[in-house]
C-alpha cells in the first residue's frame, strides 16, 4: 500500500501540473492562430523539446526497449535512421518552411500550406491532406490511450476502463483549454522527464549489475548474438529499419513546431537541442531493454515491453519510481495531445472555416477547436475501450502513412521552383495509398517497411505529374524565390 501510494501520489501532482499549465496557456489564448500555432511564438527550447517528446510517444520508453529486450542490438538501425531523419528534417526543412508558410498566405495548418503554396482553388488538396490527418491520427490516438490505460492498470491494479478514463480526462482538458501552447508547454516538461528517466534507469541498472564490462558479459553468456549489431539482420533488413527516418519529413505534429518557431534564427539552436535530446533518449532507451536483458534473462519477461516499467520499479525508491512511471505516461501524452490539436485544425479551419463559416470569427473558430478535440477524444476513447481492438493494426503504419503521404510533398514545395498543385495531389494519394496496400501483402520484396516503397512512388508521382498541366503561376514563382533570397543572405 505504501508503493502505491508513493507511485499514485507522484502521478497524481503531475497530473495536476499538467492542468495547471492548461489554465495558464488559456489565458494567453486570444484567436485560432494561437489556439492553432500559438502565435508563432515558440522559443528554440521549447520548439525542439515538444517536437522531439511528441513524436517519440510510449514507443520510446516501451517498445524500443522491449525490441532490444527480445531481439539484441540489431535493433539499434532504427535509432540510426531515426537520428538521421530527424537532423536533415531540422538542417533542410525547418526554416524553409517556416519562412514558406509565413509568406503563403500565413498558413497555419499543413493542409492550408498546401493549398496556399500551390494556389488550388479547387480545395482538393485541403480535403484530401486533412482527411489523411483524420484517419490515421484519430486511431493513433485511441491506441496512445490504450497504451496509458494499460499503465494505469498495471501500475495500480486499476480496472482498465477506469484508467483509460482518467488518461482521457487529464490529456484533454489541458488540450481543450490551452491549445498549441498548452500542448508545446506540457511537451517541454515531458521531454525533460522523459530525457532524465531514460538517463537514469539504464545507468542505475547497470551500476547494479556491478559496471558495463559485467553487463555485457552477462549478455553475452545469455544471447551470444545479442551484442552483435548485425547478428541475424541483412542489408534488406538494415535499409528497412533505417527507412524510419523519412518518416520525419512527414509528421504534422512535429512540422508545426517548425511553423510555429518565433524566429528562423532561433532554428540552429533548436537543431541543436533537438537533436542532442534524440540521440541521448534513443540510446538511453536502447541501452535500457539491453542492461534489461542482463537484469531480467535467467527468469524472462512475459512481456518484452514491460521492462522499463519493472526495472523502474524493482531498482527505485517509490517515490522516485513514481517520478519515473510519470515520465512514461508523459511520452504517452505528449504524442497524444498534439495528435488531438492537428486533427482540431483540420476541423475548425480546414474543413469548418473552409466550407460552412468563412465569415467565422476568431473567437468562434477557438471554440469550435475546442469542441473538436473533445469529439475526436471522445471518439479515440471510445474506440480505446477494448484494449484488443483491431483498429490497433493501423498503428503499425501511422508513422509511414504520414511520411509516404506528406513527406515528398514538403521536401519538394521547399526546393523545387517548378512543382505545381497536380504534383502535390498525386504525391499524397500516392504515398498514403502505397502504404495502405504494400501492408496488406508480405514476403520477399513486400516484408520492406512500407515507408521507402511509398515515399520513392510519392516523389515520382510528384514529379512526373507536375508537368501535367498548368505550371507555377506568378505568385507562386515570387514566394519560392522571396523564401530562398532570405535563405541565401542568412
Amino acid at each position: 500500500m505504501d508503493v502505491n501510494f508513493a507511485l499514485l501520489a507522484t502521478l497524481v501532482a503531475y497530473l495536476i501540473l499538467m492542468v495547471l499549465v492548461g489554465m495558464l496557456a488559456y489565458r494567453v489564448t486570444t484567436n485560432l492562430s494561437d489556439y492553432i500555432l500559438g502565435g508563432r511564438r515558440l522559443g528554440a527550447g521549447t520548439a525542439a523539446l515538444s517536437a522531439g517528446a511528441s513524436d517519440m510517444s510510449g514507443w520510446l520508453l516501451l517498445g524500443l526497449p522491449g525490441a532490444v529486450y527480445a531481439a539484441g542490438m540489431n535493433q539499434i538501425w532504427i535509432a540510426v535512421g531515426l537520428t538521421i531523419g530527424a537532423y536533415l528534417n531540422w538542417q533542410f526543412v525547418a526554416d524553409r518552411l517556416r519562412r514558406l508558410t509565413s509568406v503563403a498566405r500565413d498558413s497555419i495548418t499543413i493542409p492550408a500550406y498546401f493549398e496556399n503554396r500551390f494556389r488550388d482553388d479547387t480545395s482538393a488538396l485541403r480535403v484530401v491532406s486533412a482527411l489523411v490527418i483524420l484517419v490515421f491520427f484519430t486511431f493513433y490516438t485511441s491506441a496512445g490511450l490504450v497504451a496509458a490505460g494499460t499503465l494505469f492498470e498495471g501500475t495500480f491494479d486499476m480496472d482498465y476502463r477506469l484508467a483509460l478514463a482518467v488518461g482521457a480526462a487529464v490529456i484533454l482538458v489541458y488540450t481543450l483549454l490551452g491549445g498549441f501552447l498548452a500542448v508545446s508547454w506540457t511537451d517541454f516538461i515531458q521531454g525533460i522527464l522523459m530525457f532524465v528517466a531514460l538517463i537514469l534507469v539504464p545507468v542505475i541498472t547497470v551500476m547494479n549489475l556491478g559496471g558495463w564490462t559485467e553487463t555485457t558479459q552477462m549478455v553475452g553468456e545469455l544471447e551470444p548474438g545479442a551484442l552483435d549489431a548485425f547478428h541475424n539482420i541483412t542489408l534488406f533488413g538494415i535499409i528497412s529499419l533505417m527507412a524510419w527516418g523519412l518518416g520525419y519529413f512527414g509528421q504534422p505534429h512535429v512540422l508545426t513546431r517548425f511553423m510555429a518557431i518565433r524566429n528562423p534564427k532561433d532554428i540552429p539552436l533548436a537543431r541543436f537541442i533537438g537533436v542532442t535530446w534524440m540521440v541521448v533518449a534513443l540510446f538511453g532507451a536502447i541501452f535500457t531493454g539491453f542492461a534489461g536483458l542482463a537484469y531480467f534473462g535467467e527468469t524472462g519477461l512475459d512481456n518484452p515491453e514491460t521492462v522499463f516499467i519493472l526495472l523502474i520499479q524493482t531498482l527505485f525508491n517509490p517515490w522516485v519510481a513514481g517520478c519515473l512511471i510519470a515520465a512514461v505516461l508523459a511520452a504517452i501524452m505528449s504524442t497524444i495531445d498534439s495528435q488531438l490539436l492537428v486533427s482540431s485544425s483540420a476541423l475548425s479551419e480546414d474543413f469548418y472555416k473552409r466550407f460552412f463559416r468563412p465569415q467565422a470569427s476568431d473567437s468562434e473558430l477557438v471554440w469550435i477547436g475546442r469542441g473538436t478535440v473533445l469529439g475526436i477524444g471522445v471518439l479515440a476513447t471510445l474506440l480505446a475501450l477494448n484494449p484488443e481492438a483491431a483498429v490497433l493494426d493501423l498503428v503499425a503504419y501511422a508513422w509511414a502513412g504520414f511520411g509516404a503521404a506528406f513527406g515528398p510533398v514538403i521536401i519538394l514545395s521547399v526546393f523545387w521552383r517548378g512543382m505545381n498543385r497536380n504534383g502535390a495531389l498525386a504525391g499524397i494519394v500516392t504515398g498514403a495509398l502505397t502504404v495502405l496496400i504494400w501492408d496488406r501483402f508480405e514476403g520477399g520484396l513486400f516484408d520492406m517497411y512500407e515507408i521507402l516503397p511509398g515515399f520513392i512512388l510519392a516523389t515520382l508521382a510528384i514529379i512526373l505529374f507536375s508537368r501535367v498541366g498548368k505550371g507555377p503561376t506568378e505568385d507562386m514563382l515570387r514566394e519560392f524565390d522571396q523564401v530562398r533570397d532570405e535563405m541565401r543572405r542568412r
